[in-house]
């Protein structure tokens, strides 16, 4: 243990269930964590275009003074609030005063207040920059939720595969320490058989090889064991980003295969899948929205951009006097002549969309063969495993029945320990094909993108 890390084993029984695991992964892995930031900077996002709607105070004042003369003093102070479709709403305080004061901004003595509307005739009506980027605002939220759940499977995938790596190496050696154990009494019992005169000493090299061999076998083994329970530490943190690290008492779940598809909310017999709900899917959808908007937009460059306005005027105190014939308008007009630029924009924008609906297509279909190809292969690793059990039985037949031909002097040593091996090469296949069908649901679950 790290002096700085708690004794996990406190914390759990002596068994750590896959689903133990997977809950506190969940619940603290720096990863998942990480994971929801991705919905939080789309918040943002969303937020920071909800303010190009916000109100506005502006003020401007400006005054000159030279030999005791007040050339001028000007003030301006209006509020703004921006609309939906690109109309602006203003209201205003002019007053100004001065000797040299410009005629045109001469105001009554009390000052001039306006209350008027801009709206855009042309370009920036229907669709602009503000409008624009509030809406992807809001897709940004709906691309960061897609992301946050690719980003927690995916988490969730790389600790479940470091779980599977421990469970398998941990049998590994729980195997060899069985073997090890039964070659030490047969090479104690040829020993004792060798001194009665019913062995000849070159039997007890032959058992001392194998009794080698499984201690060999057996530190091989616990090397990988110590490997993977150190990367499975790597996913198990507490509530105060403290990493911990595995207590070496702690044991895998032995029957996880029967439990791992109830685990992961995965039903076999349900194999028909919503692509249009699929996370990935989702996110491309949500993407090429995106793209479209960005489209409209540039398309709508093409316009000509007319502004026009209308203010109405009045003094402060008479502002509810009606006199609509006081008022100030005004328009104006832009329209690059070859709008080489903004086309060039408009074709752009069309290209990057055309390439994110082929890019959709293409990977509706990629998702699907993936998960086609994973139930498939789920199907063929427990046959495997059926098929492989069955020789598991018949190995450990022949080598009960090789070690009573040996009991009644019919065999050897040797016939024995060939037994002995070939039992061990399919038990170890066992436990690999077991690892291989683990992993095999595990990518199943990463390819349905379902938490």
């Amino acid at each position: 243990m790290l002096g700085s890390q708690l004794v996990f084993a406190q914390e759990f029984q002596e068994e750590f269930t896959y689903q133990e695991y997977l809950a506190h992964v969940k619940k603290f892995h720096p990863l998942v964590k990480k994971a929801e930031l991705k919905l939080s900077e789309a918040e943002a996002k969303l937020l920071k275009a909800r303010g190009a709607f916000d109100p506005k105070i502006l003020g401007d004042f400006s005054q000159k003074e030279y030999h005791d003369k007040k050339y001028y003093s000007l003030f301006n102070g209006s509020f703004k609030i921006p609309t939906w479709y690109g109309i602006e709403i203003k209201a205003a305080f002019d007053n100004n005063g001065g000797v040299y004061l410009n005629p045109q901004n001469k105001v009554p003595y009390n000052g001039l207040t306006s209350l008027g509307i801009t709206i855009p005739v042309g370009q920036g009506l229907w669709i602009n920059d503000r409008m624009a980027e509030l809406k992807k605002g809001k897709l940004y939220v709906e691309l960061g939720s897609y992301e946050q759940t690719l980003a927690v499977i995916d988490a969730i995938y790389e600790a479940s595969v470091a779980y599977m790596d421990w469970k398998q190496n941990f049998e590994k050696v729980k195997m060899y320490e069985y073997f090890l154990k039964n070659a030490e009494i047969r090479l104690d019992w040829t020993k004792k058989s060798i001194r009665l005169g019913g062995l000849s000493p070159i039997d007890s090299v032959e058992s001392g090889i194998n009794v080698k061999t499984r201690k060999l076998e057996l530190e091989q083994a616990k090397l990988k064991l110590m490997k993977s329970r150190l990367a499975l530490s790597n996913y198990i943190w507490t509530e105060n980003n403290i990493p911990l690290e595995l207590d070496e008492r702690m044991v895998p779940e032995t029957e996880l295969s029967d439990g791992i598809l109830d685990v992961l909310g995965i039903n076999p017999l349900a194999r028909n899948t919503n692509l249009d709900e699929h996370p990935k899917i989702s996110s491309l959808n949500t993407k090429i929205q995106i793209q479209e908007i960005d489209r409209k937009l540039k398309a709508n460059s093409l316009l000509p951009k007319l502004d026009v306005s209308y203010n109405y005027l009045s003094e402060p105190d008479y502002i509810t006097d009606g006199r609509l014939e006081d008022y100030k308008v005004g328009a104006s007009f832009t329209l690059p002549i070859f709008l080489r630029k903004e086309r060039a924009a408009l074709k752009l924008a069309k290209i990057k969309l055309q390439d994110a609906q082929y890019g959709l297509q293409f990977q509706k279909q990629s998702v699907q063969n993936k998960i086609d190809a994973q139930y498939n292969e789920l199907d063929s690793y427990q046959q495997q495993l059926s098929l492989n059990l069955d020789l598991v039985h018949s190995y450990q037949q022949m080598l009960d029945a090789e070690m009573r031909l040996f009991e009644m002097g019919e065999s050897s040593i040797f016939y024995v320990n060939t037994r002995e091996n070939k039992l061990v090469k399919v038990k170890i296949s066992d436990i690999e094909l077991t690892n291989s069908y683990l992993n095999s649901v595990l990518n199943l679950y990463k390819v349905l993108g379902r938490l």
